[in-house]
């Protein structure tokens, strides 16, 4: 039955990346109002905020834009730092959005930060011990217990992510608007880039709670046997 849950998962996961790829080339091809790229448009969002202690910096890769808080850098990839367009300027600000919540102090942030170290941790761990205890589940049933209380760790900050990545698009968008860089004809373009985004974050956050479930089948099913 669980892998009808896994297919389906699986499906959407794929569903979901297309559309997001589909609307990034997009708003990609629609030019930013004065040509500003994403560079620009992170640096001035980060001064309307009176950000001034956070660097824009270019990283290689695609899809690779972060904020790290540790060293207080939005990490923009090639194609979104140097480029003048709807989706890079989308991009740009929603890894803003992010510096914003952190000198803000936005408590679903606050929570996601505590569960870094752990979940760190629990992710380096859980392969392995899981492994173990799906192996010694009939001899050692607790085994797979730890590594699902581990995994559960992993699941839990993907759904503590869901409202930091939409609260830092939300962000985005309104600033986006209010510093009129963004009007009626490109608005909805970066609307709907950032949108499928998200869409992303939540299969992420459904397909780990569904493997999780799949894990806890798995003890249930062997201390029945």
């Amino acid at each position: 039955m669980y892998w009808i849950l896994f297919i389906g998962v699986a499906i959407a996961s794929y569903i979901v990346q297309a559309i997001f790829q589909s609307r990034i080339e997009k708003a990609s091809r629609i030019p930013m109002k004065g040509g500003l790229t994403g560079a620009q448009v992170a640096e001035k969002m980060l001064r309307d905020n009176r950000i001034n202690d956070v660097r824009v910096i270019s990283t290689n890769g695609q899809l690779t834009d972060n904020f790290n808080p540790a060293n207080k850098t939005v990490n923009l990839s090639e194609s979104v730092y140097g480029r003048s367009s709807v989706a890079a300027a989308a991009v740009a600000a929603h890894e803003c959005g992010h510096a914003v919540q952190h000198a803000t102090g936005y408590f679903p942030v606050r929570v996601r930060s505590a569960l870094v170290p752990v979940v760190s941790f629990a992710s380096k761990a859980v392969t392995w011990v899981l492994l173990a205890g799906i192996a010694l589940v009939g001899i050692f049933p607790h085994l797979i217990l730890v590594g699902i209380g581990l995994f559960a760790l992993t699941t839990l900050f993907s759904f503590v992510t869901l409202p930091v990545e939409i609260n830092a698009s939300r962000r985005a968008l309104a600033w986006l608007e209010t510093s009129g860089l963004t009007d009626y004809s490109t608005r909805d373009e970066a609307e709907s880039a950032l949108r499928a985004a998200a869409y992303t974050y939540v299969i992420s956050a459904l397909s780990s709670l569904a493997t999780l479930i799949y894990y806890i089948l798995v003890f249930t099913g062997g201390r029945r046997n």
